[in-house]
């Protein structure tokens, strides 16, 4: 076993060398939300009174539930504050755990990288095993931090370790996932298509079971994020919980170091599917929606589920702030309509941040697309670069529309169910849509990177990573106004809600589309890239 290990080290050294940016970005960002979170819960509720009625109101609420889990101590600030961290922001994170395994194995097998690496002095398991050393310890590592900002907001010791032990341990566990799907599957997208589905219904298993009337049923103990949940951070603190997803992770990483061994170079356990005899796409749009067609498919659903949850529990939020002086300030935004519209508009912001992420993910297409040779094969007959190229990124734009559209919609039909008003789908649709021309600028921007610099296709990531920081805590941070302009998700319409400006709807859609001219453009005068 130790040959097979051979360059094990060198590879560590070449990943962390790739993500040297993107992935301290990341794990910045999400140690940074834990601990703005806590900071956050502090200033809303002051004492226990107002603490006990928020958790007593998310506890009452199926839907809040559902979607963020119980509170198991009314009491305790910490557990109050890691309400949406312990489920929604963990999901997340694994998320980037199962993308980052998938990156260095499958994906770079896909690309041909490996077979030149293994024709050096690597052994056949070193790069799965260096895959797993980089994610590995960067979830021990944002587990650390996420611990020290805990501690540093104020809250308990016991408590912080608790949460950071509780999310590297999910991170490791979904890391195996990952590894697992890499083996299983003959494709990176396939690869990531497979680890996303499993930390999908890893969370719908959890919401599922936490909505059983005895507390969390069955279902919550065979999901991570459930048992992330089950740790009970700051209410019990149950470190035993903690030898579930280390058990996990033990017996997927073999399983996936077999696997590894017993298939070949670029094939995998779930073979692809022959196609018809005689092709029947016969143009460039028609080839980027049979490749794009499986992730628009999923990324729909997954919008439908999350935006008619949301919907359902916004007119629940005057209920959650309710402690000394916030009545002032609910009035000031105009009373509990109005601080609803504020909730309703700030989670479509979010939705549309997640939302541009699916655009960055499927215009990149391109670039693999490129590196794969496959575009070189197409581009060889009748196939203009132009039409090749737009056939992709229009299929994206139009993609991020539709996933707007549904996403509008579906909160709509969730709020107008719990208020009894219909008329909310149109409203609230309509503040969707107005997210779309930010997401077209993050689409364009990758677009423009590829056709200029094709090997720094990734960038776009840092970007949209930067993007989200900015947005997300420039207030807080006192970062200069000019800084967080520079953002596209600051020049969206805050709808719904009196006063909006539409005005930076047609800077940001006109921005898109020079953004998207200059990539097309730019990769019509140069060279195919390996």
């Amino acid at each position: 076993m130790s040959g097979d290990l051979i360059g094990t080290v060198g590879l560590v050294r070449l990943a962390l060398r790739r993500d040297r940016w993107v992935l301290p970005a990341w794990v910045g960002f999400f140690a940074a939300m834990v601990a703005f979170s806590a900071s956050a819960t502090v200033g809303l509720y002051p004492d226990e009174a107002s603490r006990v009625a928020a958790a007593n109101t998310i506890n009452g609420t199926a839907a809040l539930v559902s979607l963020y889990g119980p509170i198991f101590d009314p009491t305790s600030l910490g557990a109050l504050s890691m309400t949406k961290m312990t489920a929604v922001y963990a999901a997340l994170m694994s998320i980037l755990m199962v993308a980052l395994v998938v990156r260095h194995t499958r994906a770079e097998e896909e690309a041909g990288t490996l077979e030149l690496v293994g024709a050096g002095v690597v052994g056949r398991g070193a790069p799965l095993a260096a895959a797993l050393l980089v994610v590995g310890a960067a979830s021990c590592v944002l587990g650390l931090l996420s611990a020290a900002g805990l501690v540093a907001a104020g809250l308990p010791i016991g408590g912080s370790l608790a949460f950071g032990s509780g999310w590297a341990a999910t991170g490791l566990c979904f890391a195996a996932v990952a590894a697992v799907a890499a083996q299983a599957t003959t494709g990176g997208r396939a690869a990531n298509g497979l680890g996303f589905m499993v930390v999908a219904l890893a969370y719908v298993a959890r919401a599922i079971g936490d909505l059983a009337a005895a507390g969390p049923g069955w279902l919550s103990w065979l999901s991570p994020i459930g048992w992330n949940e089950q740790i009970r951070a700051f209410a019990g603190d149950r470190w035993s919980v903690l030898v579930l997803p280390l058990v996990a992770t033990a017996l997927l990483v073999p399983v996936a170091f077999a696997l590894r061994h017993r298939r070949d170079l670029g094939y995998g356990l779930l073979h692809d599917r022959p196609g018809p005899a005689v092709g029947r796409l016969n143009s460039p749009i028609a080839l980027a929606w049979r490749l794009q067609r499986p992730l628009l498919l999923a990324w729909t659903a997954g919008c439908a589920v999350l935006a008619v949850m949301m919907g359902s529990i916004a007119h629940n939020v005057a209920g959650l702030l309710n402690s000394p002086g916030m009545a002032k300030i609910i009035q000031q935004l105009g009373g509990e309509q109005g601080l609803t519209d504020a909730f309703l508009a700030a989670e479509l912001g979010l939705v549309g941040t997640i939302i541009a992420a699916y655009g960055i993910s499927a215009v990149t297409r391109l670039r693999t697309e490129e590196s794969a040779g496959h575009a070189e094969a197409v581009l060889a007959a009748a196939t203009a670069r132009t039409g090749w190229a737009t056939g992709h990124w229009l299929l994206v734009v139009a993609g991020v529309a539709w996933l707007q559209l549904v996403a509008g919609v579906a909160t709509g039909l969730g709020h107008g169910l719990a208020v009894g008003d219909s008329s909310q789908i149109l409203r609230i649709t309509v503040a969707s849509l107005a997210r779309v021309p930010a997401a077209w600028v993050i689409v364009g921007l990758v677009v423009a990177i590829w056709g200029l610099w094709p090997q720094a296709t990734a960038i776009g990531w840092g970007a949209y990573a930067a993007f989200l920081v900015v947005g997300e805590f420039g207030q807080l941070w006192g970062v200069p106004r000019w800084v967080m302009d520079i953002s596209p998700f600051t020049h969206s319409p805050v709808l719904p809600g009196p006063g909006a400006n539409l005005a930076g709807m047609v800077w940001l859609t006109m921005i898109a589309g020079a953004f998207l001219a200059i990539g097309t453009a730019a990769f019509r005068h140069r060279d195919l890239a390996g």
